[in-house]
């Protein structure tokens, strides 16, 4: 209790009397119990506040010794270590700290968030989330929608999956949409080819919907769900098929895949099955610019056409790096609405 009583006066707003009467208490506990850690760490913050560096020294020294559960004497180790910019060793005590106190990643992850913009700690972070710490998917969840910037998160990724420690689907998603929101389209699609084998940016990718992602990113398919719309790819051995279907009266978009196409001409080819449509064509292509402007439209005629396969073209001009290739349906007024597959997709340039 003396201990514990230590603690409270020694706060941030402590005044010199109090940490004098805290100083006491903590003495008072020690002889009673040496293990009282609690009460170490309290004499070497005061001892820290008057300037007195070597008994702060030891008395953390000590504590450090009996455990290393007690977060002030963890934070206090960051610090002294920073000062005398020994990277390492507070690294060393951020991974203490975050493996032995609830209340750590609260205080401790918007820092390290932000000093990742600074290569060598970024580099040796990754070196010591290798050992995957018990903290360490949470971090990852935390830096990809926090970080300093989206270059800085994307160059500590890259660092993370060099030493093969596990990014989420979610955490990858965020960080790209984050580069492409901050327009850095050349680190978005490199950091995407990195993890994806056969990416290739001068067309869209996943043809056969093969790729098994629960949380897409923006350069993965992406079926959109709204207002009734059921929209899913569904996985058929190493392939898979886009299955939809839209209510009567309602329409927009059920597909979607972003694109960093170079200028050019480009054909888009595929396949669809088991979609009617009677009266006027409700289904269609859109290739369009990210500030909205549409490059043109390839209708997906009745599957009982062509066998089912369509085609058409687009040309990209040099002022539209960044596109949406979506899959759009127009309203329709028939009972069923409008439902089908896509079975295969694949957007190329024809030079």
């Amino acid at each position: 209790m003396a201990a514990l009583l230590s603690v409270k006066l020694s706060g941030a707003e402590a005044s010199m009397a109090d940490r004098a009467e805290a100083d006491r208490l903590a003495r008072t506990a020690l002889r009673r119990d040496p293990t009282a850690v609690a009460a170490a760490a309290t004499l070497g913050i005061n001892a820290e506040i008057r300037g007195d560096r070597a008994a702060a020294l030891r008395s953390f020294a000590y504590s450090q010794m009996l455990s290393r559960r007690e977060l002030r004497t963890q934070l206090w180790a960051i610090e002294h270590a920073v000062g005398r910019d020994d990277i390492t060793t507070a690294l060393y005590h951020y991974d203490v700290a975050l493996r032995t106190s609830r209340m750590a990643p609260d205080l401790l992850f918007p820092i390290l968030t932000s000093a990742i913009a600074d290569a060598p700690i970024r580099t040796a972070l990754a070196n010591r989330m290798a050992a995957r710490p018990a903290w360490s998917d949470l971090f990852v969840a935390y830096v990809a929608g926090n970080g300093p910037d989206g270059q800085a998160t994307a160059a500590f990724f890259t660092e993370l999956n060099r030493h093969r420690v596990p990014i989420s689907e979610m955490a990858t998603a965020a960080l790209i949409t984050r580069l492409l929101s901050e327009n850095h389209l050349d680190a978005a699609w490199a950091y995407y080819a990195a993890i994806t084998p056969g990416a290739d940016r001068r067309m869209s990718h996943d043809p056969e919907f093969a790729v098994n992602r629960t949380v897409p990113s923006a350069f993965d398919w992406t079926p959109v769900s709204d207002s009734g719309v059921s929209a899913a790819i569904q996985r058929d051995g190493e392939h898979g098929v886009f299955d939809f279907l839209v209510p009567v009266n309602v329409g927009g978009a059920v597909l979607r895949q972003t694109q960093l196409l170079p200028p050019g001409a480009y054909a888009l080819t595929g396949r669809s099955a088991n979609i009617e449509q009677s009266g006027r064509t409700s289904l269609y292509w859109m290739l369009s610019c990210a500030d909205g402007r549409e490059l043109g439209r390839v209708i997906v005629p009745p599957s009982t056409q062509n066998g089912g396969n369509f085609a058409g073209r687009f040309t990209v001009p040099a002022d539209c790096p960044h596109q949406q290739l979506t899959l759009m349906v127009q309203p329709s007024d028939e009972p069923s609405g409008v439902s089908g597959q896509i079975s295969s997709v694949q957007l190329r340039p024809t030079g």
